[in-house]
Formats: structure tokens, sequence, C-alpha cells
């Protein structure tokens, strides 16, 4: 007997499939972020020697007129703490952000940006603005992008009303003992 389930067909675990509209709309999602990502990534990395993430750091700071904390950032370009303190150790050593202690809260970090940092954002913002025109603007018209920015700010805006992932708890990795190894990620 061969099987005839196909990828959003959840009939095995009854979970009821997606429509193929839904199925074909999700995955156009998918590939056309994933290339719209691929070009801006290489656009950051060509103009400014940083990755998208960092790229998404910089921007998020330069928009608030205050410094943000490591929560409020990893909240905003949905990144695991650990990878975005990793992120933001390479951006603090190449001198475009600084980190310190929370006056209010000891528990927080502050991240904000250097004159260097804001200085390479303005550099390489139009070069990420004309990736973004050339490759998402160019073929839709005015009225399709106000259509797509308002299906795309409500599925934003329903996703955002789940708890953020900083709200989550961390995993615990069990304690390896003599007997027993550590698990690996």
């Amino acid at each position: 007997m061969t099987s005839t389930r196909t990828a959003g067909d959840g009939s095995d675990d009854g979970v009821p499939p997606l429509h193929p509209e839904q199925l074909q709309t999700y995955f156009a999602l998918l590939e056309a972020v994933s290339l719209l990502q691929h070009h801006v990534e290489q656009q950051l990395r060509t103009e400014g020697g940083i990755s998208y993430v960092q790229f998404q750091l910089l921007a998020n700071l330069a928009r608030s007129e205050t410094p943000l904390t490591m929560t409020q950032l990893a909240d905003g370009v949905v990144y695991s703490r650990s990878g975005l303190t990793y992120q933001a150790g390479l951006l603090e050593k190449a001198g475009l952000i600084t980190r310190s202690s929370s006056p209010g809260d000891e528990r927080a970090t502050l991240v904000a940006l250097t004159d260097a940092g804001a200085a390479l954002f303005r550099r390489i913002l139009p070069g990420h603005i004309e990736v973004s025109r050339l490759l998402l603007f160019n073929p839709l018209s005015d009225d399709d992008v106000r259509h797509l920015g308002d299906i795309m700010t409500r599925v934003r805006d329903h996703m955002r009303a789940l708890p953020p992932r900083s709200a989550a708890p961390r995993k615990r990795r069990p304690r390896s003992t003599p007997d027993t190894p550590a698990q690996a990620d």
C-alpha cells in the first residue's frame, strides 16, 4: 500500500489538512521571504560587512529614541537569547553598539547604537531599500502594496498577540554526572 499523504495533509494525526490554495500560499510566502532575505543578506554583507540579524538589531536601535533591553531586541527580531547575545557581542566588538547595565533593573542589559553604528546603518540603508524595491515592490501595483500591507499587518499582529519568545521558560539541560554524559543540543 502506498501513501498519498502530502505536505499539509495532517490526516494521520487528526489535524485537518490545509486547502490546496492555503498550501500554495504558504509555500509561495516562504519561498518569497527566503529569496528576499537571501538578496538582502548579500547586499548587507557586501556593503556593510554585517548579517541580516545584525542589520535588524541596528535598525531597531536606530528607530528607538532610547536604548533597548536585550529582551526587547530579542522579541523585536525574533531571535534566540543566546544568538542575540552572540550577535550583540560581535556588534559591540566592532564598535557599532554599546551594552550596559540598566540602572532600573540589574538583570536587564541596555543596548544603544554608537555614532559608528548609526553611520553604518545610514550608509547601507539605501542599498537595502533598493533591493527591497527591486524584488518586493516593483512587481506590485500601489493597490497591491496596500492590500499586502494590510494582510501582513493582520498576520503579524495575530502572531504578536501570542506570548513573546522571551516569556517562554528556558530549556534546562540535564546535568551530567560521571556515569551519564550531558546531551548535546
